[in-house]
């Protein structure tokens, strides 16, 4: 019952003055109803259109340009409608049929007795006008095997015979009219045949780019004596052979292919042979095989209740690679907010879906062979029972790495509220990125954790009953704070009675450092010396000047954008260091003694005692 075409208009090239019916027709649940765009816009009814109760269009009179400058020319589009969303069916394009003049005209030629002549003629026509040929007057005898006439409008003629000169003249007709060409006259001389000439082709294959299902004509004119012999082969890395499937030589050497297949593309390498020699020569053409866009997977219509999400899937095939666009009741669709396109538009996304998303989706998968067009519809459910939606939501930081988020209850059916779904994403990412977290329906807030610090986190609430969601509440947003450098690990040695030297490592938790501040005092002292500011890769420095006699404290941090991290303290001793000093200083003296008196021991008197 889903509102769709049964019958879509196709191109077509129309004849002046003549009428014209753009067929259409449509199903879907009544009432519906039908009118047609002219280059994206409303047909008026009038008497040069009418549209049919089944849709269809009668144009009474078609003219390429009417007396007010306005053309029946262009492309068409029949839009339907129906109380559940609006569809329009495919482009049709309608052009006016026509006859230009001929832009090849058909050249003289003069030939030996059993050599080859071949005319040629280009005219431009709507639709392809059908070409023949006239020898004085009369139409060409195409019983003789001798004469070739191409569907391209090439006539070739093998082993000329003098009865064969005359006046040729080629002949172009299609709905628009019949146009002659200007005469060309061949002229057969007696040959000298016996001669040996090297193979040589006169006329190779063109490149050529058809759509699937047209007739692809490889042309190829060889001359030489004795009479070349003319093959054909396809390059290509696939190795796949040219086949037989419908595929025909016309005449002594060309190449005919009926309904094309994007298989048949490749480029195609016409030889001529000298018989029973290794002599050859090549010329090859590139044949491009279009194929209109079709679809793999068209979309499918969905019923979905409020506030979840709603995916649309839509895969065309062509060549080239076709393009999709997608509509919501005949408007382009504009992605952005809650509206996503991915994967080159071959998926459509709507999140927290409501009572607006409810339309008819179309995707149009478009090239330059053609294009086609499915239509899905949206249907957004709404349950009795569902909850109203939460209110006064709100978000507090409470660490570099956490945020609560509180909120109020809905104004409606709240006992029977099961629970809630906070919805979490940083702002910066896509809304497909969020994640939930559930909430007891005894608490109205929630504290997330495991965030990053410096970082702007967007969160909205839903509340939930046995029926389903509730739509989502208004959106708040909220920054954790940057995070301060974790306390370096200190370590403190006594230089001499007056200098202590202090080195650190830095932290690699929490955030980066931008220095250090180093202080100290004397123990009972009430106030700290410094701060001595170090640059960040300083990793040690020397305190001087001391007093020997007291117990020195001497405190580090790290600080950076954010603010001071935490210190690290130690209590260095210069009396109890010095003390030891002096006593290890003297037990070693005493060792150097005892050392000397061994009998047989010799030390110099400067060398330190080994300890």
């Amino acid at each position: 019952a889903e509102l769709s075409f049964t019958l879509e208009p196709g191109d077509i090239i129309a004849v002046q003055e003549q009428p014209l019916m753009l067929h259409c027709q449509v199903s879907g649940i009544p009432p519906v109803s039908t009118h047609w765009r002219h280059n994206g816009l409303l047909l008026a009814q009038d008497q040069h259109h009418t549209t049919f109760i089944n849709g269809s269009l009668l144009i009474a009179h078609f003219l390429k340009t009417r007396s007010d400058g306005s053309s029946d020319e262009g492309d068409y589009e029949c839009v339907a409608q129906n109380s559940f969303g609006l569809v329009v069916s495919r482009r049709a394009r309608i052009q006016a049929a026509t006859m230009a003049s001929f832009h090849v005209q058909p050249e003289s030629v003069h030939a030996e007795e059993s050599g080859v002549a071949r005319f040629q003629c280009q005219i431009h026509g709507l639709p392809e006008p059908v070409i023949s040929w006239e020898k004085d007057s009369r139409p060409v005898d195409t019983s003789d095997e001798r004469y070739t006439l191409l569907p391209t409008g090439v006539l070739q003629i093998t082993g000329l015979r003098l009865e064969d000169s005359g006046r040729f003249c080629c002949v172009a007709h299609n709905s628009a009219g019949v146009k002659h060409s200007a005469e060309a006259v061949l002229k057969v001389s007696g040959s000298q045949s016996s001669v040996y000439k090297e193979p040589m082709i006169l006329v190779g294959p063109e490149n050529l780019t058809l759509t699937v299902h047209q007739t692809a004509i490889l042309e190829c004119v060889a001359t030489g004596y004795p009479r070349p012999i003319v093959s054909w082969s396809r390059l290509g890395a696939d190795g796949r052979p040219i086949g037989v499937e419908g595929i025909q030589v016309l005449g002594t050497g060309n190449l005919m292919i009926s309904d094309v297949g994007v298989q048949h593309s490749g480029v195609y390498v016409c030889a001529a042979n000298k018989p029973g020699t290794r002599v050859r020569r090549t010329a090859q053409g590139r044949l491009v095989v279009q194929a209109p866009a079709e679809f793999v997977q068209p979309p499918q219509s969905i019923s979905r209740p409020v506030g979840t999400t709603a995916i649309f899937t839509c895969q065309a095939r062509g060549e080239p690679e076709p393009q999709l666009t997608w509509l919501k009741n005949g408007q382009v669709l504009e992605p952005g907010g809650h509206v996503k396109l991915r994967n080159n538009n071959s998926t459509l996304t709507i999140y927290g879906i409501s009572q607006d998303d409810e339309a008819i989706y179309q995707c149009i998968a478009e090239n330059s062979a053609g294009s086609t067009q499915a239509s899905a519809r949206l249907t957004v459910l709404w349950a009795d029972g569902l909850p109203g939606v939460p209110t006064g939501v709100q978000a507090e930081a409470l660490s570099p790495t956490t945020i609560q988020v509180s909120w109020k209850e809905p104004d409606q059916n709240t006992q029977e509220i099961i629970g809630y779904v906070l919805h979490i994403r940083r702002t910066s990412d896509p809304v497909e990125e969020e994640y939930e977290e559930a909430v007891s329906k005894v608490t109205l807030q929630h504290v997330i954790r495991d965030l990053e610090p410096s970082t702007s986190y967007t969160f909205y609430v839903k509340a939930y009953t046995s029926h389903g969601a509730s739509k989502p509440s208004e959106s708040t947003t909220e920054s954790t704070p940057g995070e301060v450098p974790a306390p370096p690990t200190l370590h403190t040695k006594v230089v001499n009675s007056s200098v202590i030297q202090a080195w650190w490592e830095p932290s690699s938790k929490m955030g980066q450092h931008q220095g250090y501040r180093l202080y100290y005092k004397g123990a009972q002292a009430p106030l700290f010396a410094g701060p001595i500011i170090l640059p960040p890769n300083a990793s040690q420095y020397t305190i001087t000047q001391l007093d020997p006699s007291l117990v020195y404290e001497i405190k580090l941090l790290a600080y950076n954008q954010h603010g001071d991290g935490n210190a690290t303290e130690r209590y260095v001793s210069l009396r109890e260091a010095v003390a030891k000093n002096h006593h290890r200083h003297s037990h070693r003296n005493h060792l150097h003694r005892l050392l000397r008196a061994l009998p047989g021991l010799q030390l110099p008197r400067q060398a330190s005692p080994p300890v």
